[in-house]
């Protein structure tokens, strides 16, 4: 029989684009201001893998990947999801978002999304949130899923991602 038990808080991470740099920036900014200091992003990066957005949001898009320095609970991306909802909202223009924020975080074993949308491999958390396993940790690096986003799927993009999972390693350990 399992005994429930408290998991290990993770290390909260997440990707902002926009078609203004500036926006990303700014929000980057608020985001430190609510969830505590940001330990690591990357530079602008083109958000090119795909043209889903571009009716909406407009061309190009451009992101940037951040971690934060505390970690938190698991469950507590719901509510993160929900406040990062609320922000894509009051920049609506003409009913069109001008800024999408994806937080996830990363565990010991896995890179977790999440989303308002149901979909084969997504667990419903609550509030209407789904947990989406974005990537699995195997043999010293993440490693993409068939469902795998195909930018969260670029090696380098995961090189990245193996890099913060090295630092909230280190936290962890340090705890």
């Amino acid at each position: 029989m399992s005994h429930p038990h408290k998991p290990d808080y993770v290390k909260h991470i997440a990707s902002l684009f926009s078609p203004e740099i500036e926006l990303v920036d700014r929000l980057i900014g608020h985001l430190s201001d609510i969830y505590g200091p940001v330990d690591w992003a990357t530079p602008q990066l083109l958000f090119d893998r795909t043209k889903y957005y571009a009716r909406e949001m407009g061309w190009p898009l451009y992101r940037r990947f951040v971690s934060f320095t505390e970690l938190v609970p698991p469950d507590f991306l719901v509510e993160i999801k929900l406040k990062t909802n609320e922000i894509e909202q009051q920049y609506l223009c003409d009913g069109n978002r001008k800024i999408n924020i994806d937080p996830g975080y990363i565990s010991p074993e896995r890179l977790i999304l999440t989303t308002g949308k149901n979909y084969i491999h997504r667990i419903y958390l609550t509030k209407g949130i789904y947990a989406d396993l974005t990537l699995i940790f195997q043999r010293g690096s993440f490693v993409p899923l068939k469902w795998t986003y195909p930018d969260y799927a670029d090696s380098i993009i995961i090189g990245l991602f193996n890099e913060v999972r090295k630092r909230y390693m280190k936290q962890l350990r340090e705890m």
